[in-house]
């Protein structure tokens, strides 16, 4: 009598299960990820300012992805400061010109006006949100327009004082005591943020001696703890200095989308909860993707959505990608009974979530931060799902 009355039941399950599958919109749920991420991950305007020769398009490419200084679309918004971007990453440069000329007043007056318009924007994301002004370590000396800059743009935004092509600190001042450049900077210009010591590229000098990049993380670090909260993931997208603070995020985003999965798991419709947490995957997965600066668009994310359902049997909702990860739990079982659990659920989405953190990472750091190809990713992909502690 008993497995008479759950027959019914179960065909109705059943039922609903196959009206969910017929009405699951997979580009639409794509398209959704796509808008709903770009939005998230919003956009930072940083303005550089610094004397002719001083390195200024040498730090914005080896800080961002890109080769952004170079292949970046630039256009002038005063006579003297620029404005490049570039397609796909959430950034705008606002690089002025002009500060050794013997009358820069003309050069800070046109940056004040920018700059107060831009503040006044009722957009946030057209606020410039961050200065970085370079200053040649080898020049030995901070400009009156200089101190002038700092003065004027700390009234609207951090100023970080980026001390260029770092060589030797050391200077020795007009009583010939030995002093600190960067505590000579500092104590000149005491509203900057703080002043970091940058060298940008390899250097080679006689006889072979190689001088390694420094001061690009410390860089990136003070940029994000000095940025606008709404711009901090747009800066995490374009730069490519911090591997680990791309990681560290898309972790995050891990984390909130098995806590969804895990809720979501709790409908005792059989396989109906796995219809319905394709959706958080499909947007962590985009989530991750916007965090480590890639391109998003329909076609990249629906080709890394179908290289996991690739590698896990043909389906995000079919029985192999569930029993792969119920393999991982011990005393689990089998699904037999076609429901897919809270605890479950997490687990799956756990998973997914860091085997593309991790393939993204490699493939970031074999490419010295720079985005792989859609090919490179989706090979990634399934020869980590091929690994045979995930079979």
């Amino acid at each position: 009598m008993q497995n008479q009355l759950a027959l019914p039941q179960q065909n109705h399950h059943l039922i609903q299960t196959s009206n969910i599958m017929e009405n699951f919109d997979f580009n639409s749920v794509v398209t959704d990820a796509i808008k709903e991420t770009l939005k998230e991950r919003g956009y930072v305007n940083i303005l550089i300012a610094g004397r002719t020769g001083v390195g200024k398009s040498t730090l914005i490419n080896a800080v961002f992805q890109g080769n952004f200084a170079t292949t970046g679309q630039g256009r002038p918004v005063t006579q003297h400061t620029r404005e490049i971007k570039k397609e796909g990453v959430p950034l705008s440069i606002f690089d002025t010109r002009g500060l050794e000329m013997a009358d820069f007043s003309k050069t800070l007056e046109e940056l004040r006006q920018l700059v107060i318009n831009k503040s006044n924007n009722s957009d946030p994301k057209d606020h410039i949100h961050v200065a970085w002004i370079c200053i040649a370590e080898d020049l030995r000396r901070v400009e009156p327009a200089e101190e002038e800059l700092v003065k004027l743009l700390s009234s609207y935004m951090p100023v970080i004082v980026v001390i260029t092509k770092a060589r030797q600190d050391k200077v020795h001042d007009s009583d010939g005591q030995i002093k600190s450049f960067r505590q000579i900077v500092q104590s000149q210009l005491p509203l900057a943020k703080n002043v970091i010591r940058v060298r940008a590229i390899q250097e080679e000098l006689d006889e072979g001696h190689i001088l390694p990049p420094i001061g690009l993380h410390d860089l990136v670090k003070l940029t994000m703890e000095v940025a606008p909260e709404g711009t901090q993931r747009a800066f995490i997208a374009a730069q490519k200095v911090d591997l680990e603070l791309k990681k560290s995020k898309s972790r995050k985003i891990v984390l909130a989308a098995a806590a969804v999965a895990g809720g979501l798991g709790a409908s005792p419709i059989p396989f109906s909860d796995a219809v319905a947490i394709v959706p958080a995957q499909i947007l962590m997965l985009a989530r991750i993707s916007a965090t480590f600066g890639l391109s998003l668009d329909q076609t990249f994310l629906g080709s890394v959505v179908g290289s996991f359902a690739a590698g896990v049997g043909g389906t995000f909702v079919g029985r192999a990608i569930v029993s792969n990860i119920l393999k991982m739990i011990p005393g689990a079982g089998s699904i037999i009974g076609g429901t897919i659990s809270a605890t479950t659920a997490a687990m799956i989405t756990t998973t997914l979530g860091e085997i593309y953190i991790n393939v993204l990472y490699s493939l970031f750091a074999n490419n010295n931060g720079e985005p792989p190809s859609q090919e490179q990713i989706n090979v990634a992909i399934k020869k980590q799902l091929a690994l045979p502690h995930r079979q």
